[in-house]
């Protein structure tokens, strides 16, 4: 589902260079819930944003790990590139393993966004049962790649998806 308010979303019409982490604790997987994405109107997806100018993949992680989690992280392996072509967004996910070093979880904001324009609505952990009984088109595509979403770490490689 596209947002309505274009006008107020910088990630549409261009190609977004994102990192992303898998925070794995418990057997669980950290995931975000963002609002107007997904063929549903909602898709969870891990934490992570666009690389900025001159910051470093592990510097955004960290960055958008704070900003949307309230947590804090140590960058780990890299595990796969994921490419999403679906109009109006085009992106280029650099997937790494992370492990938190600090912090309570608490969701967060992207400041990307004005105030009234938030997408994030909810942060939680889920177990690989619970991620597989969510509705497609609700869920990253990248967890429907391996049949079962605890080999998500096993990825390795390009994978893309285009709507």
């Amino acid at each position: 589902m596209l947002n309505k308010n274009r006008a107020e979303n910088p990630f549409e019409g261009k190609i977004r260079v994102r990192a992303v982490g898998i925070l794995m604790e418990n057997d669980k997987t950290l995931l975000l819930r963002h609002e107007n994405l997904g063929s549903a109107g909602h898709l969870w997806s891990p934490p992570g944003g666009g690389v900025e100018f001159g910051k470093t993949v592990a510097e955004t992680l960290k960055r958008e790990f704070l900003e949307e989690t309230n947590l804090e992280v140590e960058v780990g392996e890299y595990l796969f590139t994921n490419e999403f072509i679906g109009n109006p967004y085009h992106a280029i996910e650099l997937f790494f393993e992370v492990k938190r070093i600090s912090g309570t979880l608490r969701l967060g904001s992207d400041p990307e966004l004005a105030p009234n324009a938030q997408i994030l609505t909810e942060a939680k952990f889920f177990s690989m049962e619970e991620i597989s009984l969510l509705q497609k088109g609700t869920i990253h595509n990248i967890f429907n790649t391996t049949g079962t979403a605890d080999k998500i770490t096993d990825l390795r490689g390009l994978f893309t998806f285009k709507h």
